[in-house]
């Protein structure tokens, strides 16, 4: 059963530090608010997708929101690789005619439940026993490894990463949902901030946050008739690339490479394009220095040429050569995995974001770049 694929609907409860609701509730409410602007109802739902990470169940949302039935139902890992994850499970279930409308969701509960590293034992399993013992614990130590790698090979400066932090917050400023869009920021204001681990500063990270986001995939066809302009799944395709290692890739031939790399041939070559087709970018940014990878492992920039690229202002949706991150992303936006990325790809699509690239035709938006990861390629209907 060959069909297409696209985004009918999307949702999301507000983003904050702290929000008492609990989690299943914000997951309720992203799904309830993402069916609404498609036009459609729970009792239309027949497949859902959540992470492995997500705390709801699929039978927990079933019952809440009503459904009578779930004819699929799948989940994807690796926490930030597997948003656009969730998106191609469900593109997948939608070609193959095992569902007709399904529901991918992630609600998480990151600013006021605590971070998972803070749980590290003294004994650690697999991989994580070559590294964590010796101090790389958290996710900014290790991607930190990988910045001061950047600088090694190939002369990536802090005002370079710099320059991504500053332009994604000014998408942010723009934003009336940002957490950050009071706070503006100056190259000169960023290199003021204190490191958190050198050398990577509190703007080369994401913000720890509370909220939720859903989104409704359903048959190009049925959403032609729904309420919005179709944001069609043109590609959507997952990886690991060589010797993955969460965050950093420690054994790989090239320490440069992220799983990126390996993801980006097969998704254009399923879109049909190429990186020059590419009207607009929402790069998973949980740290600046994954935006630089992603720019050079999707085909952007060659080698080394990624930080410069950023530092000549191209990334800002005031005529910048791609726009990224322009609701302003993990960095200033929100940080829920990811996930507020598929939901900006699909305004662009829509012609409706506040930072609006004019003539978007095809968006890319990519996952986590640091582990296993997924990434989509959605269009404009023709």
């Amino acid at each position: 059963m060959a069909r297409d694929a696209a985004i009918a609907g999307i949702g999301q409860t507000e983003f904050a530090k702290s929000i008492a609701r609990p989690e299943q509730r914000l997951a309720v409410e992203a799904a309830l608010a993402a069916l609404a602007d498609a036009g459609l109802t729970p009792a239309h739902v027949d497949g859902m997708v959540r992470f492995d990470m997500e705390t709801t169940e699929e039978v927990q949302l079933q019952r809440a929101l009503g459904i009578p039935n779930l004819r699929f139902f799948a989940s994807t890992g690796y926490g930030g690789g597997g948003g656009c994850g969730t998106v191609a499970l469900a593109q997948a279930a939608i070609v193959s005619g095992q569902a007709e409308v399904v529901l991918a969701w992630r609600a998480r509960k990151r600013g006021s439940g605590g971070r998972p590293w803070a749980r590290a034992g003294h004994r650690v399993p697999g991989e994580k026993q070559w590294y964590v013992p010796f101090g790389l614990v958290r996710p900014v130590d290790q991607v930190a490894i990988l910045a001061r790698r950047m600088m090694h090979e190939v002369g990536v400066t802090e005002e370079m990463l710099g320059a991504v932090a500053v332009q994604i917050r000014r998408h942010a400023n723009r934003n009336p949902h940002a957490v950050m869009r009071d706070r503006k920021m100056d190259l000169a204001d960023y290199l003021a901030s204190r490191h958190v681990s050198e050398p990577l500063r509190v703007p080369d990270c994401c913000l720890e946050t509370d909220g939720a986001l859903a989104v409704v995939v359903t048959t190009l066809e049925r959403a032609r008739d729904l309420r919005h302009t179709p944001a069609v799944v043109a590609a959507a395709q997952m990886g690991t690339g060589v010797e993955c290692v969460n965050m950093t890739n420690y054994h790989g031939a090239d320490l440069l490479a992220g799983p990126g790399a390996a993801v980006a041939p097969h998704l254009y070559r399923m879109a049909g394009i190429g990186p020059e087709d590419i009207d607009c970018a929402q790069l998973y940014d949980a740290f600046t220095p994954l935006v630089l990878q992603s720019l050079e492992d999707y085909g952007f920039c060659g080698r080394g040429e990624a930080g410069p690229f950023c530092a000549e202002g191209n990334l800002s949706a005031d005529g910048g050569a791609l726009p990224t991150c322009t609701s302003g992303g993990g960095l200033s936006e929100a940080y829920v995995h990811g996930y507020n990325l598929i939901l900006e790809g699909v305004r662009q699509v829509r012609g409706d974001s506040v930072n609006q690239v004019d003539a978007c035709e095809h968006v890319l938006v990519t996952s986590g770049n640091a582990v296993p990861t997924s990434a989509l390629v959605l269009r404009r209907d023709r």
